[in-house]
C-alpha cells in the first residue's frame, strides 16, 4: 500500500449493503458503534458517495487510493479487487460462497430466523456476511397467492439451493433451509 491517506467511498442511496458493512462495523467499533452506528443510511465521518454498487464502483476506479463497499455478487460479476476481512477468530478470510456459507452455518438461527450474521463466530466464517430475506403477509386474503407463495419457497429452499452457486449466492446451510421448509409446510395453502 502507498503511503497516502485512504479515500473513502459510501454508497449514498439507502442500501441492505450498508446496513450490513455498517452492522459489522458497529460489532467491531465501539467508537463507530456510538459515533456513527448501523442503518441502510448513516451519517458517514469522511469520504464521498457514489449511488448505487455501481456509482460507489465507479468512484473508487477514479480515486486514487481508495476504498468502498459493494453488494459480493456485484464484486464478482463485474471482476472487482476486494480484500479479506479479519473475522471473530482473528483470521483474514477472502469473501467467497464457502466462506458466506460457513457465517451462517456458525451464527446460531434462533426460532424466529431474526438474526444478524455479521461477526458470525466460526475460524472459516466471513465477516460481513447476510442472509437474503423474504417478507411475507400473515395473512393472505386470495388462496391463490398463498398458493403461489409456498410454491415459490419450497422451490428456493430445495431446488433454489442448488442453484444459487451458478449465480454466485452461497446456498443457505442444510439445517437452515430445512427448519425454514418445516415452516413453509406449516402455511399449506
Amino acid at each position: 500500500m502507498p503511503n497516502a491517506e485512504i479515500a473513502v467511498v459510501y454508497r449514498s442511496d439507502g442500501s441492505g449493503t450498508t446496513f450490513v458493512w455498517t452492522d459489522y462495523l458497529s460489532k467491531v467499533s465501539s467508537e463507530w458503534k456510538s459515533a456513527v452506528g448501523t442503518g441502510d443510511t448513516v451519517r458517514w465521518p469522511v469520504g464521498t458517495s457514489g449511488e448505487h454498487n455501481e456509482g460507489v464502483a465507479q468512484r473508487v476506479q477514479e480515486t486514487p487510493n481508495s476504498i468502498g463497499y459493494v453488494e459480493f455478487i456485484y464484486a464478482i460479476q463485474h471482476k472487482l479487487n476486494f480484500g479479506s476481512v479479519r473475522n471473530s477468530a482473528g483470521r483474514f478470510i477472502q469473501a467467497d460462497l464457502p466462506s458466506l456459507t460457513a457465517a451462517g452455518a456458525s451464527a446460531g438461527m434462533g426460532a424466529d430466523f431474526r438474526i444478524s450474521i455479521t461477526n458470525a463466530p466460526g475460524r472459516d466464517s466471513y465477516p460481513i456476511a447476510t442472509f437474503t430475506w423474504f417478507l411475507l403477509p400473515q395473512t393472505f386474503n386470495e388462496a391463490a397467492k398463498k398458493a403461489a407463495i409456498v410454491e415459490l419457497l419450497r422451490w428456493v429452499l430445495s431446488s433454489g439451493q442448488k442453484q444459487c452457486s451458478a449465480l454466485g449466492y452461497a446456498p443457505l446451510p442444510a439445517e437452515i433451509a430445512s427448519r425454514e421448509s418445516q415452516i413453509v409446510d406449516l402455511m399449506k395453502p
